[in-house]
């Protein structure tokens, strides 16, 4: 979870730093993620520099390093909170906003920028992805997931007349749509405006595939798992791009 961009106003700041904030979204995007990154890092030769972007309380990246020792992790978020949590982990750790600012390292110095369910809670996304290439060193690898606006449920609520899942309409209560939890999402993507976005900012070699959401209903997470094969509608969209 990403803390308050630097630029913003004290809504979003206030909200970032409650302590009612979710600073994690699980074990289970913890273990995806560590998989996505293990998967990339085959290819590396000698120790990697992996930047976390939005590491929150850190467990998706203390996985990741224990699912592939020997490489160096740094994580980067605003949430003190958050940092406190992270570095009880042993992680190498930057207090900086990620939104509309230059991240605090050297251009070409990442194998990989790791952007886990962050991207959505952004104002400023260009800048972001700009920074994640300009760190990035040539053929180093962005690893990025987001909800799905058009997640085979959302397709069903929308036409009944209900707010999409992942969709917000304030920082205070949730409105109109299931669930209870504010997540503070701002922007919410499409497989194919995701890509168009990544492909206008640089990047190359883009892949997406699906993975479930956590929260789906019990009755309902065959077929969420089913439509994981179809990254158009599943619940999450994993994306695998290069820096060319």
């Amino acid at each position: 979870m990403i803390g308050a961009p630097a630029r913003s106003g004290g809504g979003l700041r206030q909200f970032y730093e409650n302590p009612d904030v979710p600073l994690s979204s699980g074990a289970d995007r913890a273990r995806r993620q560590a998989r996505m990154l293990a998967d990339t890092l085959k290819d590396v030769t000698g120790p990697a520099c992996v930047v976390d972007v939005g590491c929150g309380d850190g467990e998706a990246a203390a996985i990741a390093l224990a699912t592939s020792p020997g490489h160096r992790l740094v994580g980067i978020d605003w949430s003190a909170d958050a940092l406190c949590r992270a570095k009880a982990r042993g992680l190498t750790l930057i207090r900086a906003a990620v939104d509309g600012v230059s991240l605090p390292l050297r251009t070409g110095t990442a194998d990989v920028v790791i952007m886990s369910e962050i991207i959505e809670h952004l104002v400023d996304t260009d800048s972001a992805l700009d920074e994640a290439l300009r760190v990035l060193k040539p053929g180093g690898s962005l690893l990025l997931s987001t909800p799905n606006l058009a997640a085979w449920y959302n397709r069903g609520l929308l036409a009944i007349g209900m707010q999409p899942v992942f969709s917000e309409v304030s920082l205070r209560g949730v409105f109109g749509r299931p669930g209870s939890v504010v997540a503070g999402h701002l922007r919410l993507f499409t497989s194919r405006s995701l890509t168009g976005l990544l492909s206008a900012r640089g990047f190359g070699s883009i892949e997406l595939s699906g993975a479930r959401y956590h929260d789906v209903p019990r009755l309902l997470r065959p077929a969420d798992r089913m439509f994981c094969a179809w990254p158009g509608a599943a619940s999450i969209i994993l994306v695998r791009a290069r820096k060319t």
